[in-house]
């Protein structure tokens, strides 16, 4: 039976002695901390491995969109499933416009601003902005070409408001929702295609459509060179968002079909932006004469009264 002695703390002998009396034992110390060797830490951080982490994914961003599935994870007809969507801060809506406006070459755009966080936030409120901006830049268009002419009366076209909203959030979720049917069917085709949710192209869609904002304040400038060459110019940036991002969707599947997908979208994509230039800023108006107000004749009046 063990005695009270035996059940107290023992100091144990120093390292040394230890040593000492047994040559081959081992000693480890808790106070060190496990350092990495330096071969094995270059291995980790190989060049040109984020860029392939980015394009084809990587455990951590499993791990990420397994963790954000387990967020969502409520019913779809409760208030909590939709709120997860507008869950953003507004340095991450910023920086996600800073991706669409300036984008950097050979950085998927998911896999960069998106995939940690999709959201329906910031889509939302720039297609609501982009609605605006269209109706009002395209009826004070209108006044400043017809400033100045006496047969001219400014008339405000409250319609191009439910047209422009009705254009621009039926590309804005009816293009992502073919888009990511598509490549779910072409994914059953194809194993190595790139799988994006349809929350993500929504969100991809929405942020590019950004740089079309300052694009139609601008186009109140009456000039028709102007116009077409700011066109130009913000289709390549949002354009080169777009087809960065879905590019590697389908770089993997039949080549024409490759790329008649990528063409297709650009093409959709270039028909918005020429469409709303052409309807609501070179539209052809036709101006209303003033109003004719008859003069009665005085005198026929008096001659009758008297006969």
């Amino acid at each position: 039976m063990a005695t009270a002695d035996d059940l107290k703390f023992q100091e144990f002998d120093d390292a040394a002695n230890l040593l000492a009396a047994n040559p081959d034992a081992t000693t480890i110390s808790i106070d060190e901390p496990v350092e990495i060797p330096k071969n094995q830490h270059s291995r980790l951080q190989e060049p040109g491995r984020e860029e392939d982490d980015e394009l084809l994914g990587t455990d951590d961003s499993d791990k990420t969109e397994l963790l954000a599935g387990q967020k969502k994870s409520a019913p779809f007809w409760t208030f909590e499933y939709y709120q997860t969507f507008f869950d953003v801060d507004t340095y991450q809506v910023l920086d996600r416009i800073k991706g669409s406006v300036f984008p950097v070459p050979g950085k998927n755009f998911v896999r960069l601003y998106i995939r940690s966080n999709p959201d329906l936030y910031g889509p939302f409120w720039i297609c609501a902005t982009l609605v605006f901006t269209i109706a009002v830049s395209g009826n004070l268009s209108n006044f400043f070409i017809h400033l100045g002419k006496p047969t001219y009366h400014y008339v405000p076209e409250f319609r191009k408001v439910s047209i422009a909203a009705t254009t621009i959030y039926a590309y804005a979720w009816l293009v992502p929702l073919a888009l990511w049917g598509f490549l779910m069917w072409r994914n059953s085709k194809v194993m190595n295609i790139v799988s994006y949710s349809f929350l993500e192209i929504v969100c991809v869609y929405g942020y590019s459509l950004f740089i079309y904002i300052p694009t139609a304040v601008l186009w109140i400038i009456p000039q028709k060179v102007v116009r077409w060459v700011l066109v130009v110019f913000s289709l390549c940036l949002s354009g080169s968002v777009l087809v960065m991002t879905f590019w590697p969707a389908v770089r993997d599947d039949n080549r024409r079909i490759a790329v008649a997908t990528v063409a297709t979208i650009l093409l959709l994509h270039a028909l918005l932006a020429v469409g709303c230039l052409a309807y609501f800023f070179d539209a052809p108006e036709l101006d209303i004469p003033a109003p004719i107000i008859p003069v009665h004749n005085s005198t026929n009046k008096a001659v009758l009264e008297q006969q």
